[in-house]
């Protein structure tokens, strides 16, 4: 990677807020780790990971569906797109993705072993558009412009700025676009305020600990711009407007 105007001390004191984050932003992030993180608290990570799936499947615009409409609205314009999801985790948006278009072809990649044998062993290891695979998205096996789209979703924030910087890279290089969509980082005095109401019962609820922690270390937009620009100062960003605090980004470099 090239770094100019982002050098890696920049990136790696970076605040989730950005680099021109406010005091009281600055302070409101957590390096603690989600038990979705975690491999020693298997109960309650596998708690986060049935309640997570429910959200995404719920029938009318669950997350999957939020998604999945997102990055087709990237590739209108593709008859047969090739789509390359990144932390596919249990399938779930990979899964909409070929329902919702008849002739996109899926790869779905994830870096834990067990999410990928889980995927492999299910109704996406034999369909027909859909190719199962073990992937780090900070180091994708792919050639360069394999893709018509790289998608990363909900995954972002459980990722320091440099790791973050090589999802970039990676996604760009791949994929003619990478569509990345997160939590949307709240202003500071808002956060604030929704910590005071959910802290006292976030050790009691796995799947409302993880929120809580999630919540704390989204990216800002002026964030994501500085990571992208870390990642290579060729790569611009555009930024979509998305439902249910969430925050889109579209990130795609020259050929």
């Amino acid at each position: 990677m090239v770094h100019m105007g982002t050098t890696h001390d920049d990136i790696v004191s970076m605040p989730r807020g950005g680099p021109d984050a406010s005091w009281l932003d600055r302070r409101l992030q957590t390096d603690r780790l989600e038990y979705l993180d975690r491999d020693d608290v298997d109960d309650r990570k596998r708690k986060v990971i049935e309640s997570l799936d429910r959200t995404g499947r719920r029938r009318f615009m669950g997350n999957y569906e939020m998604c999945a409409r997102a990055v087709l609205a990237e590739v209108t314009d593709i008859a047969s797109p090739k789509i390359l999801e990144l932390g596919c985790g249990l399938g779930g948006l990979s899964r909409k993705l070929l329902e919702l278009h008849p002739s996109a072809q899926v790869t779905a990649t994830d870096v834990d072993p067990a999410f990928v044998t889980a995927v492999a062993a299910g109704d996406l290891g034999s369909h027909p558009r859909a190719t199962v695979r073990e992937m780090d998205a900070t180091a994708i096996d792919a050639a360069d412009g394999y893709y018509d789209l790289a998608v990363f979703a909900l995954s972002l924030h459980h990722l320091q700025p440099e790791q973050a910087a090589k999802v970039f890279a990676e996604g760009t290089r791949v994929a003619d676009k990478l569509l990345v969509i997160d939590l949307r980082r709240w202003r500071a005095p808002l956060q604030l305020g929704l910590l005071a109401f959910t802290l006292p019962l976030a050790g009691l609820v796995p799947p409302l600990h993880d929120a809580v922690i999630s919540s704390l270390r989204a990216y800002s937009p002026s964030a994501l711009r500085a990571i992208a620009r870390y990642a290579d100062p060729a790569v611009t960003v555009e930024f979509r407007t998305q439902p249910r605090g969430a925050t889109a980004v579209v990130a795609a470099r020259p050929r």
